[in-house]
């Protein structure tokens, strides 16, 4: 097909801009891209995708976030396929938004710089577009709860101290107004929700993904009560908390009773619990009306997300439209209106924003994002992998396959480990890293080592403290699977990950190094001990309970002893790491000290950092730069 001069022009000029190295970017190591490199993956490049931030809070209008240059901005969308109108024009990704809803020339946001994740809550003008912003410009402030009437936004905010998450109210028509109600210690504390009269206000303290709980706070007193207490020695997890109609109960989900979260009612008077659902699957999200009669909320099914809808009048379950396997999120009732709005990706579709028409029982797509012009049907669908480990613990996964008509014969394959710890590997839209699958006949592995969530309580706890390195052991796990697998090349396996999926890659490369040929960190943990030094305060307490406290000799000799740094001269294969220099969760010096120890071993070290990023590349140019460089990667150390 003849190509437009328009469209040469425009590949010409991408091709000239990676000719020299951006200003905002330190490379080292990386060679230039070859010829051509960028032309073949610029279609995988302009995926886009798209998430629901609010309803408008009187017409059925959207508030979405989605990205038509360098970063994500507000846009409004004024009915299904319509017009994305943008309203924000930042550098940096916008964040969380939300109509204030007795007033919807009213909008609220959030944003950093940079990624460093010091987000502002800032007060947008609809009428006029004037922003304003609320907050002091240097803490944290993050979450936020609206007060029934509209009035008061609580959220939580590390202005005292920079490290502890003390919560506060504020009229965001005067930033004046804002005063503290809860002084904490800690960086895990948020607002969650007001009651009817906006007296009192439901907290949540989360200490580790198995031990959070929740609080009452009178909001004159600053008094706060327990509402969740456990006996000694037991831990579980407590989230989702929202006031009923009359305020006479709670509604939350917890794993209190068993292996996975489920939601329950608790009576305030007594303290009565009960549940609602029972199930072996994680209730994952929960949406109210504004009315509290319907409930929303989703259950995670090995990684896919099941919508359902409770009359809670009645505790019947409201039919809903079957939607496709895949994950789901950002659920949202309109505040005066039928409808239930949410996100929703698949393998075959990035995200997009659809609502359903509870009182007709349909579906409606409000957006459609653009993929390049490629063929979403075109994908590959993930198939579900079990996995017997070392101990005889079932670890799973998804695996992406080339399609074997075009790429015959044993195939290279990327392990793809998740971060976290915690986090767990989805059914979701590949973007970019379908270029990896469809164009260059890699398959792609996602496991869910132990340690990840979705898979119960005992599971998700399985990699904690002197634990940590049976996660690795899976990894070994699934490399032995690769090698039973006629389709796939156990002489060609590589591994890439992400924050602790960073850690992952370079604990894989001492421990399997003889069985793979390369891997990719991306803003990974290198030492344990330096990364608890020096990340940001607020996170330091929350990631020791994970990780374990390097103030403790015992536990600080088994750090030293795990961290890949301390064992960097184990890795010969070759390495990529990237880093954000902004980065508050994992500081770039984990990625300098890991480059500098694996070159002296000879291995061939590249390293990519952004000057402007923080925990992962976010920005058009910088995610651009980044897949070229590691698609070359991958084509010079796995593909070779």
């Amino acid at each position: 097909m003849k190509k437009s001069p328009l469209l040469l022009l425009a590949l010409l000029i991408s091709q000239v801009a990676f000719a020299e190295i951006p200003s905002n970017l330190v490379v080292d190591g990386v060679p230039e891209f070859p010829p051509g490199l960028l032309e073949k993956v610029k279609p995988y490049f302009d995926n886009r995708t798209a998430s629901l931030a609010d309803f408008h809070p009187l017409r059925p209008e959207l508030l979405i976030r989605t990205r038509f240059a360098e970063a994500t901005q507000l846009h409004v969308v004024k009915m299904p396929g319509g017009d994305r109108r943008q309203i924000t024009f930042f550098d940096d990704t916008v964040g969380t938004a939300r109509y204030r809803p007795s007033d919807p020339n009213m909008i609220l946001f959030q944003k950093d710089i940079g990624g460093n994740e010091n987000f502002q809550i800032y007060r947008m003008d609809v009428g006029s577009g004037a922003i304003a912003m609320l907050t002091d410009g240097k803490s944290r402030n993050s979450g936020g709860a609206w007060s029934r009437d509209g009035k008061w936004l609580a959220y939580s905010s590390t202005k005292r101290t920079g490290n502890d998450n003390d919560i506060y109210v504020m009229d965001p028509s005067d930033a004046g107004t804002a005063r503290m109600v809860l002084q904490v210690e800690g960086g895990g504390w948020a607002a969650v929700d007001f009651s009817l009269d906006g007296k009192r206000l439901l907290v949540a303290n989360y200490v580790s993904a198995n031990d959070s709980n929740l609080y009452m706070v009178d909001i004159a007193s600053g008094a706060k009560t327990l509402l969740t207490p456990k006996k000694a020695g037991v831990q579980a997890a407590f989230s989702s908390a929202n006031f009923s109609s009359d305020d006479s109960e709670v509604l939350y989900t917890s794993d209190e009773t068993g292996e996975f979260k489920q939601l329950f009612r608790m009576k305030l008077a007594d303290g009565s619990r009960k549940a609602i659902t029972s199930g072996k699957w994680d209730v994952d999200s929960v949406a109210l009306n504004d009315a509290r009669t319907r409930l929303a909320y989703l259950t995670n099914e090995n990684g896919a997300d099941v919508l359902r809808v409770l009359d809670l009048t009645t505790g019947k379950e409201i039919a809903t439209p079957k939607l496709p396997y895949g994950t789901i999120s950002g659920l949202q009732f309109h505040l005066n209106l039928p409808l239930l709005g949410f996100s929703m990706a698949s393998a075959r579709s990035p995200s997009d924003v659809y609502s359903i028409d509870l009182s007709k029982n349909t579906l409606v797509r409000w957006t459609e994002s653009e993929t390049g012009g490629l063929n979403p049907a075109n994908n590959v669908e993930p198939e579900l992998v079990s996995v017997k480990s070392f101990d005889g613990t079932a670890v799973s996964g998804f695996l992406f396959r080339p399609d074997p008509k075009r790429f015959p014969g044993k195939r290279p394959i990327i392990i793809n480990i998740h971060g976290g710890p915690e986090g767990q590997s989805r059914a979701v839209f590949m973007g970019r890293n379908n270029y990896w699958i469809n164009e260059l006949g890699i398959a792609m592995l996602l496991p869910n080592v132990r340690g990840s969530e979705g898979y119960g309580k005992t599971f998700l706890a399985m990699d904690n403290g002197f634990k940590r390195e049976e996660s690795v052991k899976d990894i070994g796990s699934f490399i032995d699977w690769i090698n039973a697998d006629a389709s796939l090349d156990a002489g060609r396996i590589a591994v890439y990950g992400g924050s602790y999926g960073g850690y992952m890659v370079l604990a894989s490369m001492i421990h399997f190094g003889d069985r793979l040929k390369a891997g990719i960190d991306v803003v990974g943990i290198s030492d344990f001990v330096t990364f608890l030094t020096n990340t940001s305060g607020y996170r330091r307490d929350l990631r020791r309970v994970e990780y374990g406290d390097e103030r403790e000799a015992k536990m600080k000799a088994h750090l030293d002893a795990i961290s890949p740094l301390r064992n960097a001269s184990k890795i010969k294969d070759p390495l990529f790491v990237i880093m954000g220099f902004n980065d508050p969760r994992v500081p770039y010096t984990e990625g300098e000290q890991i480059v500098k120890s694996v070159r002296a071993n000879g291995a061939p070290t590249w390293f990519l950092m952004a000057k402007d990023e923080g925990h992962g590349f976010a920005k058009r140019k910088n995610q651009d730069f980044q897949f070229l460089a590691m698609t070359m990667f991958w084509q010079q150390f796995l593909l070779k």
